[in-house]
């Protein structure tokens, strides 16, 4: 007798940032080192960079529990209160490469913003972390003088996830969704999925809905059901 698929309804997971939640591996360790040692960050700023999925946010918040940074997205930073912000002594400002997605207007203000917040926190010695998917130098600025000042910070790049990382974050990822991850599973997986950490995302997320929808645990022949049918798998 077949069992009804259920109506997967769309709710959003928490996922676990923690300190205790990040896996360190080949890819990653250098800047969890410059992360653990932001006191002594040249300027007092460092620049995270990665494709998106990297665990750029992860970092962020492992570094936001040592220093008690204020974690904000820099497309929305002309609506703070920016001595405030730089008051604070620390902060991050994550998707430095979205502003040139914003309109002319709303880009010029964010940037405007950045550069202002940028010079009053090296004024205050505050710490300054930022995260983007590409170098500073490759993003079009319309505000030369903030160009300028970001060539100067401290870079460093998160590699491509190696095996171990790579199946530590599937179990982790599982386990956000209070799914089980035996070995055989990860290692049927392993082989069979894209090699990056958003590529694990979205596929945890294909089997919880499938899970979900089928009422069923997440199996081998789940999976392998999950992965022939690709992105038309809906998410949950």
């Amino acid at each position: 007798m077949s069992h009804p698929r259920q109506l997967v309804m769309d709710l959003a997971t928490r996922p676990a940032l923690g300190r205790a939640a990040f896996f360190v591996a080949s890819s990653n360790v250098a800047a969890l080192s410059l992360v653990d040692g932001w006191r002594d960050w040249p300027g007092g700023r460092l620049m995270i960079l990665g494709p998106e999925g990297a665990g750029k946010t992860h970092l962020a918040h492992v570094w936001a529990e040592q220093s008690d940074a204020r974690i904000l997205d820099a497309t929305t930073l002309a609506d703070q209160d920016i001595p405030q912000l730089a008051a604070h002594g620390a902060v991050v400002l994550e998707r430095l490469d979205a502003l040139p997605d914003l309109a002319e207007g709303d880009r010029r203000a964010a940037e405007q913003a950045v550069f202002h917040l940028y010079n009053l926190m090296g004024a205050e010695q505050g710490r300054l972390m930022l995260t983007s998917r590409i170098a500073p130098s490759r993003i079009l600025f319309l505000t030369p003088d903030l160009a300028s000042r970001l060539q100067s910070v401290t870079l460093v790049e998160l590699g491509a996830p190696d095996d171990t990382l790579l199946s530590a974050v599937l179990v982790k990822l599982m386990a956000d969704r209070q799914l089980d991850a035996p070995p055989a599973l990860i290692q049927y997986l392993m082989p069979r999925m894209d090699r990056s950490l958003r590529a694990a995302e979205d596929l945890v997320a294909r089997l919880d809905a499938e899970a979900l929808a089928s009422r069923k645990p997440v199996t081998i022949p789940l999976a392998r059901r999950v992965l022939e049918q690709g992105d038309d798998t809906p998410l949950s």
